[in-house]
């Protein structure tokens, strides 16, 4: 300690940064008492182990700086000329800033010149399913897993049993539930399926789905822990709301 006391206050700066990431990014708890009682030792090992890492993910960051000068692009391009083309590029773009309203619009256009095309009525349910329109999204999930089952890599029939869980098919919503879970292991289908299984009053089946998400956790590679953080988070939150 003795080297980081002649750093004064670089020290507390090192302590204080890396409480802010923690804060923000919630890693494995260990590390706050490794912040706390190692001092600036400890907030060092703790930036290389886990802050370091997390630089890789400043890339999104300029993804979305170069998604926005896109749109506004597209915006003025369709205006010019409005292909089916235009339309579904500036619809997945829409998708992935979470404008999900733009991006239902855009589909809209997209879909009625190329009806046959499944990926955009796929992308516009999925877009319906964030707006809450779950009748719309199961019209437009049952048409693409109705020509497509398998549809990118099983996920669609997975969010069709979403869509049909909030839609009030609860018998539709468990037999799909339960054909999605043998096949995939998204933790996103995981805990959707336990959501519905808790609305259903099924406890002890909603905390085992709810702990499969967690359980993935020890045996994924470090970024892939991070990918997955959201999701343990709301797996967590599930399993401390219910009896």
């Amino acid at each position: 300690m003795g080297f980081f006391s002649l750093l004064y206050p670089w020290g507390l700066m090192l302590q204080a940064l890396a409480m802010v990431h923690f804060i923000r990014r919630r890693p494995d708890t260990i590390w706050l008492w490794v912040i706390i009682f190692l001092g600036p030792m400890g907030a060092l090992v703790y930036i290389f182990m886990e802050v370091v890492p997390d630089l890789g993910l400043l890339r999104h960051s300029f993804d979305a700086l170069g998604r926005r000068s896109r749109i506004s692009q597209l915006e003025a391009v369709v205006l010019e000329n409005p292909s089916v083309g235009n339309y579904e590029e500036l619809a997945d773009l829409y998708l992935d800033a979470g404008n999900f309203e733009r991006a239902r619009q855009c589909y809209d256009r997209a879909i009625a010149s190329r009806a046959d095309q499944l990926d955009p009525i796929y992308r516009r349910g999925i877009a319906e399913i964030h707006l809450g329109e779950f009748e719309a999204a199961v019209r437009d999930l049952q048409n693409v897993t109705s020509r497509d089952p398998k549809y990118d890599l099983h996920r669609a029939i997975a969010l069709l049993a979403h869509a049909y869980a909030n839609a009030g098919q609860s018998d539709k919503a468990d037999a799909l539930f339960q054909q999605a879970t043998q096949i995939s292991t998204l933790s996103e289908t995981y805990f959707n399926y336990a959501m519905f299984l808790a609305s259903q009053q099924r406890t002890a089946e909603a905390r085992d789905w709810a702990q499969r998400i967690l359980a993935k956790k020890p045996t994924m590679p470090r970024y892939l822990q991070r990918r997955e953080r959201p999701w343990f988070r709301k797996a967590s939150a599930l399993l401390k709301r219910l009896p």
